[in-house]
């Protein structure tokens, strides 16, 4: 596994993590009830943030393995680039289940949205202002999985 790109974020007591088809993280430093697909604020990086290799990779199609992690939890999914995606978002990162792009959209067809997180994990998020990575890894060729 080769590690292309780390991003870290902060939890908060509003963080639900309910929404059955997107996850995203926010360089905002507040959330609402509102923000149901949000997994964390305060993030370091949003879209537009992305190292030039990971955009191009973003852009060219290729397939990431994202990583989650909060002290000894991780929670795994993946998620495809696209052409179409500009990445022009300078506050938001979306992973989105379905095939939508817009300048807030990362990566598209995703294995999972913010509804299939481990809760465990959610918890340990949303019960404090707990800093946690995203981690974009992008597979050796003999790897099935992160």
């Amino acid at each position: 596994m080769t590690i292309l790109e780390k991003i870290d974020a902060f939890g908060h007591e509003n963080i639900q993590c309910s929404h059955s088809s997107t996850i995203e993280i926010t360089k905002d430093t507040f959330l609402t009830r509102k923000g149901t697909c949000i997994l964390g604020i305060n993030a370091t990086k949003a879209c537009f943030d992305l190292s030039p290799n990971v955009k191009e990779k973003i852009q060219n199609g290729n397939r990431f393995n994202i990583i989650i992690k909060v002290d000894n939890l991780i929670e795994t999914f993946y998620g495809n680039g696209h052409k179409d995606l500009t990445l022009y978002s300078k506050k938001d990162m979306v992973f989105r289940k379905s095939d939508f792009t817009c300048d807030r959209t990362v990566l598209i067809n995703c294995s999972k949205a913010s509804y299939d997180l481990n809760r465990d994990l959610i918890e340990k998020i949303n019960t404090s202002d707990k800093k946690f990575s995203i981690i974009f890894c992008e597979l050796d060729s003999n790897e099935r999985d992160c």
